[in-house]
């Protein structure tokens, strides 16, 4: 071999463990143990890159850490690792919406009927899972009700797998417990949001340094009300069933009275001194605006439990009542999923990756609390703790959003939390009533240019009424005006069609089913 061809084949060698080197090194890329690979991994076996993105009010110290452990074991189960992308839901549209333009490798989403699902599935964003599914899923298939699963459905095709957690949910109020009990607070005595302004005024007289009630624009008592807890939404754009009256008709929310009456209060309450000043522009978490000891309280949905989830994220104790009766629509049951975005670069092992997060309760408890030792023990009965020294405000990886990932019935439980919560998660679920949609999904593609358009007036009109800045006796008409210009009354005559052949399809399936 001639001189020259040796420094060339030296050089092409040390290119490659450069590369090597470089793909080893980066964040998501896993940590030895000790010296030596994993058992049953050939060292050599790169590891498929995988990226999951999920909004979070968070982004925990450890999360480095608690990667690494992932992918340790990762590498084992399914020779795979993946880089966790937590981004804050107030910036989530600007990153995903750049995921989408520059084509940026993201292999799992979040998404959910809330967070406009169906308009992301028109616009061509999530693939179809049915394939991925029957060939990777199978643990999903086997813990998944067929009923959730058709839940994400749309023209037929699964576009997001949901978490198996409750799906039902009561819309109400969080509220610092130590401030009712040194108050007096009577929960009880707390049925309607109406209700709620007393307690307010008490908060803003005696407590002059906390906001009585945290609000955002798109996060308010006004917003948890209207959508999913006095109407069904039916998906995106305008047009929603009201829960009361049992009929079938869809109508613009934003023209009734319910809407009006609950606009006002909010009104009335900024005028009061009520709110947080900043209630239109923030993009803070009310988690944070508790801990810090800045507010009293603010809007959630509810569900069993809840209370000590709150006072876990927020560092103290926290109360919490309901001002609707638990409510299941198909944004309920599709209220959190994991979707594979066009732009995955191995769908096939990202399927993968959420079967084991379904299947295997050491990686989802890793992905939920962390290391076992660092960040949570496990105590004798099974339930976990911080360990000595750490609590929820000084803990390195806090996350806290089991409700967010594979299945939560795999989940641990705190050792402050009913050890009987999953049994009553099941009970939540049967008991809540069900929308007379429950299970229908609106097809938005014929009328994606009106929803996009209605979506304008919405950004224009929404945010200063469920932030109570506006009189909405002024403007909730004009509101509706600027609706039916953009073609609310085309949008809402289309989830009218589609749901009216729905309800036929279901009867036309009970006569079969009866004969």
């Amino acid at each position: 071999m001639t001189a020259n061809r040796k420094r060339l084949t030296l050089a092409l060698a040390a290119l490659i463990a450069l590369a090597a080197l470089t793909f080893y090194s980066r964040p998501w890329t896993l940590l030895k143990r000790g010296d030596t690979a994993p058992s049953g991994v050939a060292s050599a076996a790169a590891p498929d890159r995988l990226v999951m993105m999920f909004p979070a009010s968070v982004v925990p110290d450890d999360l480095p850490q608690v990667q690494n452990e992932i992918n340790n074991y990762l590498q084992e189960k399914i020779n795979a690792a993946v880089e966790i992308r937590p981004v804050d839901m107030g910036s989530w549209w600007d990153r995903t919406g750049l995921v989408y333009a520059s084509g940026s490798q993201v292999d799992l989403m979040f998404t959910a009927g809330w967070m406009k699902f169906g308009d992301e599935v028109a616009r061509g964003r999530f693939i179809a899972l049915d394939d991925l599914l029957r060939q990777y899923g199978g643990g999903i298939r086997g813990i998944v009700n067929p009923d959730i699963l058709d839940a994400s459905r749309i023209g037929g095709k699964l576009y997001a797998i949901p978490t198996n957690k409750e799906f039902a949910a009561s819309k109400g109020i969080v509220m610092r417990r130590d401030l009712t009990e040194k108050y007096g607070i009577k929960l009880a005595s707390i049925k309607s949001l109406a209700d709620l302004g007393p307690v307010l005024e008490t908060i803003k007289r005696r407590e002059p340094s906390v906001t009585p009630l945290q609000v955002r624009s798109d996060r308010s008592p006004f917003t948890f009300l209207m959508q999913y807890g006095l109407f069904d939404m039916l998906g995106d754009g305008p047009g929603a069933l009201q829960r009361e009256g049992g009929g079938t008709k869809v109508v613009n929310m934003v023209a009734t009275e319910a809407y009006r009456v609950n606009a006002k209060l909010m009104h009335q309450w900024h005028l009061d001194g009520y709110l947080n000043a900043d209630a239109v522009t923030s993009r803070d978490s009310e988690y944070e605006a508790v801990k810090a000891g800045a507010a009293f309280s603010f809007a959630e949905s509810i569900k069993p439990g809840f209370e000590i989830q709150a006072s876990r994220n927020t560092g103290m104790p926290m109360a919490t009542v309901e001002l609707t009766k638990p409510y299941t629509t198909t944004a309920d049951v599709t209220s959190a999923m994991f979707a594979i975005p066009r732009t995955s670069r191995h769908p096939g092992k990202a399927m993968q990756l959420l079967d084991l997060l379904y299947t295997d309760p050491y990686l989802l408890n890793l992905l939920d609390w962390g290391i076992e030792g660092k960040h949570y023990v496990v105590r004798a009965d099974g339930r976990i703790g911080y360990p000595e020294g750490v609590d929820s405000r000084t803990v390195g990886y806090n996350l806290n959003l089991p409700w967010m990932f594979g299945n939560q019935l795999h989940s641990y439980l705190w050792d402050n939390e009913d050890p009987e919560l999953w049994t009553k998660y099941r009970r939540f679920n049967e008991e809540a009533e069900p929308s007379r949609a429950l299970g229908f999904v609106f097809n938005p593609d014929r009328v994606t240019s009106e929803i996009a358009a209605c979506s304008r007036v919405d950004e224009e009109f929404a945010p200063a009424i469920i932030a109570g800045e506006l009189d909405p006796d002024l403007v909730i008409p004009m509101y509706v005006e600027k609706l039916k210009a953009a073609g609310a009354d085309r949008v809402i005559a289309e989830k009218q069609r589609q749901l009216d052949e729905w309800l036929a399809s279901k009867t036309a399936a009970g006569k079969e089913g009866g004969r």
